[in-house]
């Protein structure tokens, strides 16, 4: 796991009481794991500020628990009949999640990182 913030990155970018009651520590190490999993590209040294502040965003979802909740089963499909002809359907796509507003902003801030490289032809000389 690469550290792409820290715990005083995050109170500058959010101020010292961003975590509220949740572990500021471990929150940083969630957002850094989260972070991790998503960037594909390498990363300048210094890290840029947009990475920085994506990833102060994602820490504070993950101090109030919202950021690897526990999952359930998916619902693929169900199906409720209340009486002939009337019936309501609902279907999700396996591995389907919400995004929190916070995992949705870090995403589009960190978009440059999160694709790999353009693809490069060799030829035999």
């Amino acid at each position: 796991m690469t550290d792409f913030i820290t715990v005083a990155d995050v109170d500058t970018q959010l101020g010292p009481d961003w975590a509220g009651t949740g572990d500021a520590v471990l929150a940083v190490a969630m957002a850094n794991a989260w972070l991790t999993a998503k960037i594909q590209r390498a990363v300048p040294d210094p890290v840029p500020t947009e990475i920085k502040m994506a990833g102060a965003q994602v820490a504070k979802v993950a101090a109030a628990g919202g950021l690897y909740k526990d999952t359930q089963k998916e619902v693929q499909s169900k199906t409720v009949s209340a009486q002939s002809g009337t019936s309501v359907s609902k279907t999700y796509v396996a591995g389907s999640a919400d995004l929190s507003q916070g995992e949705n902003f870090a995403l589009a801030l960190i978009e440059p990182w999160t694709k790999r490289a353009g693809v490069f032809m060799l030829q035999r000389i």
